[in-house]
C-alpha cells in the first residue's frame, strides 16, 4: 500500500475542498492514488448532498449581475441554511457563477419540473413525427426520443445545463459539489433575466460565445 503523507493530503485538500480527515481516509480507500481519491470524496460529497437536498434553506443572496455591454441583466436568488453560510466568499462566488450562467444560456427556469408541460409533450410529438419520417425502426422511437428530451431540458433548463466556465459540468453537480463543501442545503430558487430590447426586432448575437471568450480570458 502506498504511503498517504501529508504532502497527498495536502494537494488533495486543495483541490477538492474537503477536510483533513476525509482527505486522509479517501487516500487509504484508493491506495494513494489522487485521481480515484478525488473521485471517491465527490462520490461521498454528491450522497451528502442528497440528504441535505430536503432541509429547509430561507437564508442566502440575491445576486445581480449586469453584462458588461450593459445590455443583459441578471437578479438570482440563492438559498442556504445559515446566515454564516449566507455571507460566505463560497457562496457569493456560485451566486456570480450561476447568474453569468443565466446571462450567457437564458434558460427558461430553474428545474425541469417547472417547465411548461404543453412545450414539452409538443417537443416529444415533433421528435416522434421525425423519426418516423426518419424510418427509424419504431420498437426504439421512444428511447430515441426521450434521449433527445434529455437534451431539450439541458438546453433549456438552469440545474441542467453545461456550466459555461467548466462544460463537463452542470449546474447542478456544481451545486451539489458547494453543499458537500459547506455542509448546508444550497438551493437556486429563482431568477429573473432581463436583455434590451427583448421582443423587439434587433441584431441576435452570440451571446454565450461572447461571455465564454471572456471568461477565457480573466
Amino acid at each position: 500500500m502506498a504511503q498517504v503523507t501529508a504532502l497527498l493530503i495536502k494537494e488533495l485538500r486543495e483541490s477538492t475542498g474537503a477536510g483533513m480527515m476525509d482527505c486522509k481516509k479517501a487516500l487509504k480507500e484508493v491506495d494513494g492514488d489522487l485521481d480515484k481519491a478525488t473521485q471517491f470524496l465527490r462520490k461521498k460529497g454528491l450522497a451528502k448532498a442528497a440528504k441535505k437536498a430536503g432541509r429547509v434553506a430561507t437564508e442566502g443572496v440575491v445576486h445581480s449581475y449586469i453584462h458588461a455591454n450593459k445590455r443583459i441583466g441578471v437578479l438570482v436568488e440563492i438559498n442556504c441554511e445559515t446566515d454564516f453560510v449566507g455571507k460566505t466568499e463560497e457562496l457569493a462566488a456560485f451566486a456570480a457563477d450561476v447568474a453569468m450562467q443565466i446571462a450567457a444560456m437564458n434558460p427558461e427556469c430553474v428545474r425541469r419540473e417547472e417547465m411548461d408541460t404543453s412545450s414539452v409533450e409538443k417537443e416529444r410529438t415533433l421528435l416522434k413525427e421525425k423519426a418516423l419520417q426518419e424510418g427509424k425502426p419504431e420498437k426504439i422511437i421512444d428511447k430515441i426520443v426521450d434521449g433527445q428530451i434529455n437534451k431539450f431540458y439541458g438546453e433549456r433548463v438552469l440545474l441542467e445545463q453545461a456550466f459555461v466556465k467548466e462544460n463537463k459540468k452542470t449546474i447542478l453537480q456544481i451545486q451539489q459539489e458547494l453543499v458537500a463543501k459547506l455542509g448546508e442545503n444550497i438551493q437556486i430558487r429563482r431568477f429573473a433575466r432581463y436583455e434590451l430590447g427583448e421582443g423587439m426586432a434587433k441584431k441576435v448575437d452570440d451571446f454565450a460565445a461572447e461571455v465564454a471568450a471572456q471568461v477565457k480570458g480573466t
